[in-house]
């Protein structure tokens, strides 16, 4: 008996391994056999439990994800069993039945690109794209992921359940698109991998779990499931850049550092030079992107010795043709004022008042651009309209900053 707690420990640590480094791959291929999310994680977690109790009393099997695979195989039958006839009952039957009388043996298919590109679909509403793709693929839990959105954990357990229903309501089909539809579901991918990326990379070191990584995670996995494509390898190098001056973010302060005033001793050399590699290798194929000319912005936002603000103005006037939206507006003014044309950016900011009136990197910009034209009083009303509309403590301070380096009105 006294070895029955270290043993019982042990596994439990064995299976919470496996279900961390292998649950997307295991929850893809039971999405695949039985064409449900909901019936797939439930028939997970069952044969979970079932591990705790026979791995205890058996030892760890030659292959724990084959064994997790086919005991909730078996799971599954048993609940659509139970229920009454339908025709997804029937479906998923079939399907199961063939696998078991199939020998499978210990090799487990990667289906996670067919899982990606569905839990990503269009149909569903960008968070829910996030969190579906975070609980299936990443393996967090509902409460991790409501964490990382501020929301109540029932308010996110509400919303996976809601984006499971819609899949097998509306037959959102479960694979990998045709290539007339691959560009655009591959960007609806990418845009939901890069927002996983910009919440992690504005929350701060504070989450207990890092989506930065997990989203990074996520860019790698695609990469190598459909390798060569540049505008997987942009959203890649995106991030990698980006997050290559992570650790110069915040300052000792607590506010945000803009990147043209980071301590650039503390990027991370070695991501950044994966990140550039990756974007000349992206750019050598010439079918530029979006994601592959936020990617050169970034690298030019890194320069030495300073942000290459002229080319960053090209880019982005090329990204313009790509996604003329008014974000991307926003920024070409910014970096239209940085090579001094202020009269140009203060002409674009003004069309885009009525836009982006209640968006606070509007108004953060307009202080800066105010700033170089020598409006003070412009530069205080706009800081004071960002601080109002700002959420995140480091970019409060930092913006605050800047409205007392100001001074008192009439200066």
């Amino acid at each position: 008996m006294a070895g029955a707690a270290p043993q019982a420990m042990a596994i439990t640590r064995a299976l919470t391994q496996v279900l961390s480094q292998d649950r997307g791959r295991l929850m893809a291929v039971l999405v695949a056999r039985l064409g449900s999310f909901q019936l797939a994680e439930d028939a997970l977690q069952e044969a979970g439990l079932s591990a705790l109790v026979h791995w205890s009393r058996s030892g760890l099997p030659a292959s724990p994800q084959a064994w997790l695979l086919k005991v909730a195989g078996r799971k599954a039958l048993d609940q659509l069993r139970s229920e009454g006839r339908s025709a997804r009952r029937e479906e998923a039957l079939a399907r199961l039945i063939a696998f078991e009388t199939e020998d499978s043996g210990e090799e487990i298919p990667d289906e996670r690109l067919r899982l990606i590109f569905t839990a990503c679909h269009p149909a569903l509403d960008e968070k829910s794209r996030v969190a579906l793709t975070l609980r299936t693929v990443c393996g967090m839990t509902t409460e991790e992921i409501a964490r990382a959105f501020l929301d109540a954990p029932t308010t996110m357990g509400q919303r996976l359940s809601r984006a499971k229903a819609r899949i097998a309501t509306t037959g959102i089909p479960y694979a990998v698109p045709e290539p007339d539809q691959w560009d655009e579901r591959l960007r609806a991918v990418l845009t939901t991998i890069y927002l996983i990326f910009t919440t992690g990379y504005t929350s701060g070191a504070t989450e207990p779990r890092d989506l930065c990584s997990e989203a990074i995670f996520l860019a790698r996995l695609v990469a190598s499931l459909r390798p060569g494509q540049p505008e997987i390898e942009g959203a890649l190098a995106l991030m990698l850049i980006t997050d290559a001056r992570r650790g110069s973010r915040i300052g000792p302060d607590g506010a945000t550092v803009p990147p043209a005033e980071q301590d650039r001793s503390l990027w991370d050399r070695e991501t950044l030079a994966e990140g550039r590699a990756l974007l000349e290798t992206a750019l050598s194929r010439r079918r530029a992107g979006p994601f592959q000319v936020k990617a050169a912005i970034s690298a030019c936002q890194m320069a030495d010795p300073a942000p290459d603000w002229p080319q960053i103005v090209q880019l982005y006037t090329a990204l313009l043709t790509m996604e003329p939206t008014a974000v991307v507006r926003l920024n070409h003014a910014v970096a239209l004022s940085e090579t001094g044309q202020i009269a140009a950016a203060t002409a674009i900011l003004a069309a885009l008042r009525g836009e982006l009136d209640g968006f606070q990197p509007f108004h953060a910009a307009e202080a800066a651009v105010a700033l170089l034209a020598g409006d003070r009083t412009g530069a205080r009303a706009a800081y004071a309209a960002a601080i109002a509309l700002t959420a995140n403590p480091a970019d409060r301070l930092l913006l605050s900053k800047r409205l007392e380096a100001l001074g008192p009105e009439g200066r």
